[in-house]
């Protein structure tokens, strides 16, 4: 293999496990957000309890089990994701109930859709340096991972509506 070669390799190798690794912070903060909505804990109390013992889990796209710890997850990017949403919920959530079909609020969803919502949302509204339509397709997959029905269908076309409203065509 060429020098040349060898190098565009490794960089495609490297993009690849950045990826995984961010992929890997989606699935962990919206974890980490079902907790805090669920169970009333601290966003601080959840961070370090992820950064702890959690984030060096892997996560194969088909299910939300441990897996390998070889591939952890991006801790800064998760944290940013999960203190994100918890500090523009109050825009995130108004914005996700005008974006759900007529008679479906926000509360009456399930608590993970919720956060798979309020997280794509927020990379939607709040992170520039990733592309909406690769969002969208981050979090489709992290609910495919919850949900066998129409959950991921759900999540497709609220962000995609969030997204089409914020930036015009995506």
């Amino acid at each position: 293999m060429s020098e040349a070669s060898k190098t565009s390799d490794e960089k495609a190798g490297k993009v690849s496990e950045r990826h995984q690794a961010r992929s890997n912070a989606r699935l962990a903060a919206v974890q980490a957000l079902y907790q805090m909505d669920v169970g009333g804990a601290d966003i601080g109390d959840v961070i370090a309890e992820f950064r702890a013992a959690r984030l060096g889990r892997a996560y194969d796209g088909d299910t939300a089990e441990e897996l390998a710890e070889d591939l952890p997850a991006d801790a800064d990017f998760f944290e940013s994701i999960v203190r994100g949403v918890v500090e523009r919920q109050g825009d995130i959530d108004p914005s996700i109930d005008g974006a759900l079909a007529k008679g479906w609020r926000l509360p009456r969803l399930d608590a993970t859709l919720r956060a798979i919502l309020r997280a794509g949302t927020f990379e939607i509204y709040g992170r520039s340096d990733v592309p909406p339509k690769a969002v969208i397709n981050e979090y489709v997959t992290v609910a495919k991972a919850f949900f066998e029905k129409d959950e991921p269908r759900v999540v497709n076309a609220v962000l995609d509506r969030l997204a089409r409203e914020l930036l015009g065509d995506v």
